[in-house]
């Protein structure tokens, strides 16, 4: 008995040294966090290629089913030692090591990127305040772009986008960085396929949000049912965490670039499509009756039937995730931004639009115009 009190104790002091650690650690990155990077980012890197490696014995995501088993066990354990008059403090203390655990791993070995300089830092994009006029040529640009390549897409018969491959997508994502890394290694890192999540998939996207990754073990995890224009450019947003880019402003500009750089055209129009919605996002707060013009100025470039395919693969896109919305959505989303927030996100989910200003840099600063 005395043992087994030791090591309760033991597991308690363990849990809250780990738990203690997360909000110090916060709070030196948020002061002092250019002086200690890239040092964390390599370190975090490191630790997430090697639980991504260890976890992609596994087809789907480890965490996704994990849970669901833990609960279980945790559940029979509870009934069990309740039905035997044991002392529950044993359970306890090993519940509260285990989220302890999954805590340190998540802020202290990952969420700490969010204190990281600037992306553009490292690839040399001089970011800054955007015009409308500049916004309107950008989602012009990126709407081009998008529409040259919407034929070349495997379609049905009735012009929507043919549902592809989960699995062969997911490989071709995981490694989509490794010729950018060439260039910039912000981008060096796991290259091991992302994860298919099987249970709480479908949860997930009711929340509002298209995919997660999991620090614990190291995982880059998408529904199954996620849009099919979208799925390409969430699935290597999500890689883009596991890389270290914690921002999610910044792992969706990462994104444009892996699929924009990618041989595959799905990749390459799902990353110029996810361009152009942002930016059309950001025109219609600013400058609605802009796009109407806008719109028929690339249709009179020939290409009427090329830009009505990607309109329509927009509306389905809508059309597909407003089927999850409801007051589940509107709870995750109220989670997500305080989170965001948590971090020194300031916009919290907003953030996720941000990307458009760096969209915009690269489109004034790349040589294809």
């Amino acid at each position: 008995m005395g043992d087994l009190d030791k090591a309760t104790r033991a597991r308690f002091m363990v849990a809250g040294i780990l738990v203690a650690s997360c909000p110090v650690l916060m709070w030196a990155f948020g002061r002092f966090g250019q002086r200690l990077f890239p040092a964390y980012r390599l370190c975090s890197k490191a630790i997430m290629g090697t639980l991504a490696i260890v976890t992609s014995i596994a087809p789907c995501a480890v965490w996704d089913i994990g849970i669901v088993v833990l609960v279980v066990v945790t559940v029979v354990t509870l009934v069990r030692c309740i039905r035997k008059k044991l002392s529950l403090l044993p359970l306890l203390s090993t519940v509260c090591l285990a989220v302890a655990c999954n805590l340190f791993l998540f802020v202290d070995c990952w969420a700490l990127n969010h204190y990281a300089p600037p992306l553009a830092n490292d690839l040399g994009l001089e970011v800054s305040q955007y015009t409308t006029d500049e916004l309107v040529d950008a989602t012009a640009f990126y709407l081009r772009k998008a529409a040259r390549l919407a034929p070349r897409v495997p379609r049905n018969h009735d012009d929507s986008l043919a549902k592809q491959d989960f699995y062969e997508l997911a490989s071709i994502a995981g490694a989509s960085y490794t010729d950018l890394a060439n260039t910039y290694p912000v981008f060096c890192g796991s290259t091991v396929p992302v994860k298919a999540l099987l249970v709480w998939g479908e949860p997930l996207l009711y929340t509002g949000h298209t995919g997660m990754f999991w620090a614990p073990t190291g995982e880059s995890g998408v529904p199954l049912n996620s849009a099919v224009a979208d799925l390409p450019y969430i699935m290597c947003h999500e890689a883009a965490h596991r890389l270290g880019l914690a921002s999610e402003q910044e792992a969706n500009f990462a994104a444009f670039l892996a699929c924009e750089t990618s041989s595959d055209v799905r990749f390459a129009y799902s990353g110029y499509y996810n361009a152009f919605c942002y930016c059309l996002n950001a025109l219609a707060h600013t400058d609605p009756d802009r796009i109407q013009a806008l719109l028929q100025e690339v249709v009179d470039e020939d290409l009427y039937r090329e830009v009505i395919l990607v309109l329509d693969d927009r509306t389905t896109t809508r059309e597909h995730y407003q089927a999850y919305e409801g007051p589940v959505e509107n709870v995750g989303t109220a989670v997500n931004n305080t989170y965001l927030k948590s971090f020194g996100a300031d916009g919290g989910v907003r953030s996720y639009g941000f990307v458009v200003d760096y969209l915009i840099a690269w489109k004034q600063q790349s040589p294809d115009k």
